[in-house]
C-alpha cells in the first residue's frame, strides 16, 4: 500500500530542476541576442549623417535635381584598378562630360576613420585617377562634379571581397 509520503517523493521539485530551468531560460535569451547581433552586423552597412532635421531639408531638391540629372542623360563610369579609383563622366552618348569641378568622397559607410576626400585633376580621355587603398569590406564613393553651372551627383557603393575583388553598385 502507497502512503502519501511515496507519492510527493515522485513528484518533487528539486534545486536541478530550477539550474536547468535557469540555464535554459537564459541560454535561450543569449542565443538570441547574438543571432540579433550578428544578423544587424552583417546585413546593414550603416549610416552616417551628422543633422538628420538639417539633411531632411534639402531632400526635395535633391530629387528635383536627380531628376534633372536623368533627363540629361549623365552618368559615370567607375573602376577600382591596382590601388586607383578611376572616374569618367560621361553624357547620353557615353562621350566624356569634362566638368569645371570634381570633388569624390571615398569612406566607410559606419564610420570616418578611413574617409578620404579628392579634388582630382581630369586627365587624358577626362579620366581622373585617384590613388586610394581599399582594404576589403563595403566602401562608399559620392562624386560631385560641376557642369555647365548643373551639379552631377552619384552615390556607389563598393564592396571588395578578401580575395581583392571588387563589385561596384
Amino acid at each position: 500500500m502507497k502512503t502519501p509520503a511515496d507519492s510527493q517523493h515522485t513528484s518533487r521539485f528539486t534545486g536541478r530542476h530550477m539550474l536547468a530551468i535557469m540555464i535554459l531560460f537564459f541560454g535561450v535569451i543569449i542565443a538570441v541576442n547574438v543571432t540579433m547581433a550578428f544578423v544587424a552586423s552583417s546585413s546593414w552597412t550603416g549610416l552616417v549623417v551628422k543633422n538628420s532635421y538639417v539633411a531632411s531639408q534639402g531632400y526635395n531638391k535633391s530629387l528635383q535635381l536627380a531628376r534633372e540629372q536623368k533627363a540629361r542623360g549623365w552618368h559615370s563610369r567607375l573602376e577600382y584598378v591596382n590601388g586607383n579609383m578611376l572616374v569618367t563622366l560621361l553624357d547620353h552618348d557615353d562621350s566624356v562630360i569634362w566638368p569645371e569641378k570634381l570633388s569624390v568622397y571615398i569612406g566607410r559607410p559606419a564610420f570616418e576613420q578611413m574617409d578620404q576626400n579628392f579634388n582630382p585633376e581630369i586627365g587624358n580621355k577626362g579620366l581622373a585617377v585617384l590613388p586610394v587603398d581599399l582594404p576589403p569590406g563595403a566602401w562608399v564613393v559620392n562624386i560631385q562634379a560641376e557642369i555647365n553651372g548643373n551639379v552631377y551627383r552619384r552615390e556607389a557603393r563598393i564592396f571588395v571581397t578578401s580575395s581583392g575583388q571588387v563589385q561596384i553598385q
